[in-house]
């Protein structure tokens, strides 16, 4: 006599706040390294010129650490679980790099630190995304993820905040003698990496996993089916030729820029493309020899037998994280330059504009925890493409007016729609993404839709520079209409994707 299978149970709201609950201390981390690591490079003798180079650290630690930990957690079963094994390990790294890297004596030793900083982060932020996906039957899973958008917004309001309110409540110094990291910076980190392991150790005791026989049953109740797709593999010649047009791609990229002079930044395109190459003549080269029960061919298949809704949503994360990166790279120069009219960086004007982008930085990650309560509402009555599109084109509104708003002070509305579309990126996506992948591979699927979150962020930094010097005169504030156009662009391809409701 069978049984039914059952389905995933839907979780009470305190259960999906507990699983979530650790992504506040994730966020800590993040939030901490965004605010204050050129600080720390400056204080220890970089140059502005070399900040581009030595952030290079965070999007291709991302872009090799993902896929990978995704991979292993798939097939990991411990007496703590599948993804909270890398949870702890995860936090505990963060926590020891918060804790050493504002005392850093080098310049060096804190640009390694902040490579060993973000893969610890990644490694516990990737396994949070296949959670959601584990736990939650599909129709929580807009919750779940929306959860997470909420203490990402938590996280980074309170951590960016900390080293102000170290100096103005707790009385501590914001300045230090020269080479020094000042005490409020020093004093943040310590609490940051306190507040990670508390918040996700947190999860990892309020929360139990399912055993690997009951989510292969909840798999099959929903209709998949826990086999390689072998009878679809690439044959061994593709592998081999697209890895020989892609590394002929690099080294004539590599060439040119030195031949032209280019930025240097362009050489990480370069490399990009040589390391894709190399990856793909591997898997044709383990293939070949039979050997596919591997991390390097299994991802490699994975990503070229990616769903067909996977493949959609790349494209809508590709325009809107490079719409995002636009952003935090050049809204202090056009705040500064189109709305305050200052242009030297060492002037009381320039500072006043600087002081106030803090102000509006923070603002949208506020109004992205307003945002968190309204998206699950908006997706129950339109569906979740059409609130992702609504959510992106808000967005793009909020980055447009920068050109046509005057007055800094109303800047803070044009940050709702940079909120409410902020918010919607760190969610809906993964909600929609989630329902279209086999369980037995939440994580490496997972890790791999990232490298649509890096490229971007890679790119931009590469070529950003170059269309403001060049095609945009020098004028910060034509980064932000780009930034708008993309998310105009990734809202109208959000429309085409195959969401399961």
């Amino acid at each position: 006599m069978t049984h039914p299978q059952a389905q995933r149970p839907e979780l009470s709201f305190w259960q999906i706040w507990n699983m979530c609950f650790g992504f506040i201390g994730i966020q800590f981390g993040f939030a901490l390294q965004n605010a204050n690591v050129s600080r720390i490079f400056q204080t220890l003798g970089a140059e502005i010129d070399a900040l581009p180079i030595l952030w290079v650290a965070a999007p291709l630690t991302g872009l090799l650490v993902q896929p990978i930990v995704g991979y292993f957690s798939d097939k990991t079963w411990n007496r703590l679980g599948r993804r909270r094994p890398y949870f702890l390990v995860g936090a505990v790294a963060t926590s020891a790099s918060l804790f050493f890297m504002p005392h850093s004596p080098t310049l060096w030793i804190a640009a390694g630190m902040l490579w060993i900083m973000d893969a610890s982060i990644n490694i516990s932020m990737e396994p949070f995304r296949a959670f959601v996906g584990d736990m939650l039957p599909q129709k929580q899973r807009t919750l779940g993820f929306v959860m997470q958008a909420f203490f990402i917004g938590v996280g980074s309001v309170v951590a960016s905040c900390l080293p102000w309110l170290m100096t103005n409540l707790a009385g501590i110094s914001n300045t230090a003698a020269p080479g020094v990291v000042p005490d409020s910076v020093i004093w943040s980190f310590t609490l940051g990496g306190l507040a990670v392991l508390l918040a996700v150790g947190w999860t990892i005791i309020r929360t139990r996993e399912y055993s690997p026989e009951q989510l292969a049953a909840f798999n099959a109740a929903e209709g998949q089916v826990d086999t390689e797709r072998t009878a679809s593999a690439k044959p061994v010649g593709f592998y081999q030729k697209s890895g020989l047009i892609w590394l002929a791609i690099g080294v004539g990229a590599t060439a040119a820029i030195a031949a032209f002079s280019l930025q240097a930044e362009l050489y990480i395109l370069a490399a990009c493309s040589i390391g894709f190459a190399l990856l793909q003549l591997s898997a044709g080269a383990l293939q070949k020899r039979g050997g596919t029960a591997n991390g390097i061919y299994q991802i490699t298949h994975d990503l070229f037998h990616m769903p067909r809704a996977m493949a959609q949503l790349a494209v809508v994360q590709f325009f809107s994280w490079f719409a995002l990166f636009a952003m935090w790279i050049y809204i202090t120069p056009a705040v500064t330059s189109h709305h305050y009219g200052a242009l030297d960086a060492s002037g009381e004007l320039y500072n006043s504009g600087a002081d106030w982008t803090g102000v509006l930085l923070g603002s949208y990650n506020g109004y992205a925890m307003l945002a968190a309560f309204l998206i699950p509402v908006m997706a129950r009555q339109w569906g979740r493409k059409l609130t992702h599109c609504v959510n992106l084109l808000l967005g793009a509104v909020g980055f447009l007016s920068f050109w046509w708003v005057r007055d800094p002070a109303w800047l803070l509305v044009s940050m709702v729609g940079v909120g409410f579309a902020w918010a919607s990126i760190i969610s809906m996506p993964y909600a929609m993404l989630s329902c279209v992948l086999p369980g037995h591979k939440m994580g490496v699927y997972m890790g791999i839709f990232n490298f649509f979150i890096v490229i971007p962020q890679i790119l931009a930094a590469s070529i950003l520079g170059l269309l403001v010097a060049t095609l945009f005169g020098g004028h910060s504030i034509y980064a932000l209409m780009l930034g708008g156009g993309c998310w105009v662009l990734a809202a109208l391809l959000t429309l085409r994707v195959d969401d399961t409701p």
